[in-house]
């Protein structure tokens, strides 16, 4: 699996934990091995001229995906054929103002959006409320799971 990932934002971000997430998401959701995934973490300024110019709204946002093959969740049996997966970019200083908030460290901000993130690549969306069930729902056992691994 290829994740690249490229920090532009100007704020340390622990990028191997953010790596080990993103590897876990996608071996949870059964994605090919050859997939690839780029995660990019960018300033408040970049964040907001890809939020105005992508999603037509004013103002920096926590994350924003970009898929390309639209590939889907896969099976153990059946893993989503090997492809593109997309692009997320991740804005840490509105993740951490958004840790804040809900009484978190930053990092779980960033590893939450990154799953967040992942999962709109993947095709879900949270628009309407079943949507959001099942997409905060798999959001929040992704990240259950990664958090026992580490604490195993």
């Amino acid at each position: 699996m290829s994740i690249e990932i490229n920090n532009e934002s100007g704020v340390v971000v622990d990028e191997a934990r953010v790596l080990a997430l993103a590897t876990h998401a996608l071996d949870f959701m059964h994605i090919h091995p050859d997939a690839d995934l780029a995660i990019q973490f960018a300033d408040e300024q970049v964040m907001e001229k890809l939020h105005i110019e992508f999603m037509d709204e004013p103002g920096p946002t926590d994350v924003l995906s970009f898929p390309m093959d639209e590939l889907k969740p896969g099976t153990p049996d059946s893993p989503t054929p090997a492809g593109m997966l997309g692009d997320i970019v991740v804005c840490p200083t509105v993740a951490a103002a958004q840790a804040v908030t809900a009484g978190h460290q930053a990092i779980e901000e960033i590893l939450l959006l990154t799953t967040h993130g992942i999962l709109h690549l993947l095709g879900y969306d949270h628009a309407e409320p079943d949507e959001e069930r099942e997409m905060f729902g798999l959001q929040r056992q992704i990240l259950d799971s990664f958090y026992q691994g580490e604490s195993a």
